[in-house]
Order: structure tokens, then C-alpha cells, then sequence
């Protein structure tokens, strides 16, 4: 029976990373090779350097993840945002009317719904424990065809190489949007709350900053992306004032900006005989509810748990068999979230007068839905 298997990781963002963390980390640790490739440099996190664009909202069954492989008080020690409460409403409508959702964590007694973090700052504290752990780290490494492993896992993004290479096709989802992202200042405080207001082209996402700043996703027309990201920052900052309906005041643009194309896909297969994909390689859902992040750690802790397990059960960690149990726990779920997000974001898009009508009574009868409104807040919260 062979004791060491060789893993590969390819791509070392949050979900690569922590995978590598839970092996490494794990109780068949001293069985595995593990080595993460990675075509960019070493991401490094400075507390000197402005908050990065890039940020995901972590909740927080996702912290225990992350603590439990000992990245999560670094992460709390550098520069995080909690926020405490989520408001939601529709652009025919007001924040503080009967329709708006509102979410707190006093509700659900806990202390906050979740944590705004930089994605690098997370990569930086997932790679200070692999530094201590027997773990191979290579960066700046291209590939060009699979490499040699009992398991290669491919966590390289929703374009990802290994996909590619393993011949495993995809179905897309265009949602004729893009998300134009920055950061602003706000005249009024964020109250550490995430504001989302939905507008006919597309919602617009405001999340609370450590700093008092917000970090905002405009997902819009591609015209009016293309618009946000020539005009002058003074002028930007007006057209996100106009569509935030003035709700923390006027806003400024404090940041650097940028802005990508949105497309909802999903892999036709997660696995094959030696290849697992997780993260965006697998699944990759449009960004209003900012749950992206959050299925990649649970994908990767669901695919540690089964390896795991198969270890211990004298199982080759890259047979079929044992992979098509990380792909049945996970698949279904994360294609139910993508449609989900999907027909949210259809729903509240479409120009309908009798549309309208049906999303403001659907919101209030959410609002007071109990079991239902628990069940939903519990599944963002990661905790279910």
C-alpha cells in the first residue's frame, strides 16, 4: 500500500491555500507531498499599503475555517472590518421603508454577520502556516501541461488552466453586466453595515472599511462601466451618490478603480480520475450577495475531509470513487447558490410594473417569514 501521495495545487488564492492548510495541517499530514504552484509572485500584505480592491466578505463559518488552520489571528491583528448589520432594498423603494431587508447580528446572536478582509491579506496569513508546515511553495512557476501527482487540484480561477487542460467544459451564464469597483469616502458613516441597492441595471454593493471608507461593486451596463472608469473621479463620485439614493451621503471617490465582466459558469464535472477543481475553477456566481469566497473554503474543506478520510481508510486519494464524494456534496449546492444569484439578479433587472409590485411584497413577507428568513441568514452566515 503506498503511504506518501503526491498533491498539487494549482493557483494560491484563498480557496488553494486553504486546502493546503487543512492537509498540511491535518492528521495524514506526514502521507502527503504537497506543493502549490502558481504562475504570479508571492502575494505579501503591508499594513503600509492602501486597503486593496480586492476584498471579499468572509462569514463567519468561513473565520472558523480559517481559524482552525491558524490563519485567522493574524488576519484579526492586521486591518479588518466587521460589520453588524445588512440593509437591502430595491431602487423603487427606500432604505428605511417596510420593504427594505434588514439584517443584525443582535438578531441572530452573534457578533457580527461577517468580515470585509483583503484577499491578500488572507493569502499572506495562510502562507505564514504553510511556511512552518512541510509544504513546497512554487511562485512565479507557469505550467504547461498537467503536472505529475496522485492528485492535481486546480484552484486557478474561473479561467482556470487545469480545467482546460483536463478537458472539462463549462457552462456559462452572461449577465450583459460588468462591476466597476473602487473605494470612497462617505459623508455620513457606514454604521459598519453592507449596503446593497438593487437598480434596474444591476445592483450596487457598498461594504464597510475598517478605515470609514466603503469598498463599492457597481455591477452595471457595460456602457456605464466603461462611462465610471473614463470620467474624472469627482464625476464617478457623483453617479455612485445618484445610485446609492444619497443613503450614507454624498461619496468621493478615495481609491483606485477598476472593473471586470460578469459571467456566471459552472464546470460540467468537478472531478476526474487525479483532478479535483474547487473555487472559481468550478463554480463562479455573480458577486451581489458576496458569497464567491465563501463557497471556494467550503469547497476546499469539503475536499480535505474527503481525502482525509480516504487516507485513513487505505484509499488512494486521486481514485474516482473518492473524489466523486467531494463533487456530490458540493456540486449541487453550489449550483443551486449560482442559480439562486442568478434569478435574484434576473428578478430585479427585469422592467416590469407588475414585477415591481411582486419583489416589494415578496421583500416584506421576508421580512416577517421567521423560519425562513433564519434558514436564509444561517446559510450566509456559514454556519448551517
Amino acid at each position: 500500500m503506498k503511504t506518501n501521495y503526491r498533491i498539487v495545487i494549482v493557483g494560491a488564492g484563498i480557496t488553494g491555500l486553504t486546502l493546503a492548510a487543512l492537509l498540511a495541517r491535518g492528521r495524514h499530514a506526514d502521507a502527503l507531498e504537497i506543493t502549490v504552484i502558481d504562475a504570479a509572485a508571492r502575494p505579501a500584505y503591508s499594513a503600509a499599503d492602501d486597503v486593496s480592491l480586492r476584498v471579499s466578505a468572509i462569514a463567519n463559518g468561513s473565520a472558523a475555517l480559517l481559524d482552525s488552520v491558524g490563519a485567522w489571528s493574524a488576519i484579526q491583528l492586521a486591518r479588518i472590518s466587521p460589520y453588524e448589520a445588512m440593509r437591502v432594498w430595491d431602487e423603487n423603494d427606500t432604505s428605511d421603508s417596510g420593504s427594505a431587508l434588514r439584517f443584525a447580528a443582535s438578531e441572530f446572536a452573534v457578533p457580527q454577520l461577517g468580515f470585509i478582509v483583503e484577499n491578500v491579506l488572507v493569502q499572506d496569513a495562510l502562507l505564514a502556516v504553510l511556511d512552518e508546515c512541510s509544504v513546497t511553495l512554487n511562485f512565479g512557476t507557469a505550467i504547461d501541461s498537467l503536472p505529475e501527482a496522485d492528485l492535481v487540484v486546480g484552484a486557478d480561477g474561473a479561467r482556470s488552466f487545469i480545467r482546460g487542460l483536463a478537458g472539462i467544459k463549462t457552462t456559462l451564464w452572461p449577465y450583459q453586466q460588468t462591476a466597476v469597483v473602487t473605494h470612497l469616502k462617505t459623508e455620513r458613516k457606514h454604521a459598519a453595515t453592507a449596503w446593497q441597492r438593487f437598480l434596474r441595471e444591476g445592483p450596487l454593493g457598498m461594504l464597510p472599511l475598517a478605515d470609514g471608507r466603503i469598498s463599492v461593486v457597481w455591477s452595471t451596463t457595460p456602457e456605464r462601466a466603461q462611462q465610471a472608469m473614463t470620467v474624472s473621479n469627482h464625476e464617478l463620485g457623483r453617479l455612485l451618490t445618484l445610485a446609492s439614493d444619497g443613503v450614507l451621503g454624498e461619496l468621493s471617490v478615495a481609491g483606485p478603480k477598476g472593473a471586470f465582466p460578469l459571467c456566471a459558469q459552472h464546470a460540467e464535472s468537478y472531478v476526474l480520475p487525479g483532478i479535483a477543481l474547487i473555487g472559481d475553477a468550478a463554480h463562479a456566481i455573480h458577486p451581489l450577495a458576496g458569497q464567491g469566497a465563501n463557497l471556494g473554503l467550503q469547497d476546499a474543506a469539503e475536499l480535505g475531509r474527503v481525502l482525509d478520510a480516504a487516507i485513513a481508510d487505505g484509499l488512494h486519494p486521486g481514485d474516482r470513487p473518492v473524489l466523486r464524494r467531494y463533487e456530490r456534496a458540493r456540486k449541487g449546492a453550489n449550483l443551486t447558490m449560482l442559480h439562486f444569484m442568478t434569478g435574484l439578479n434576473r428578478l430585479f433587472t427585469t422592467d416590469s410594473t407588475v414585477l415591481d409590485e411582486v419583489r416589494l411584497a415578496g421583500m416584506r413577507l421576508f421580512n416577517h417569514s421567521g423560519p425562513v428568513r433564519e434558514r436564509a441568514v444561517s446559510v450566509a452566515l456559514g454556519v448551517k
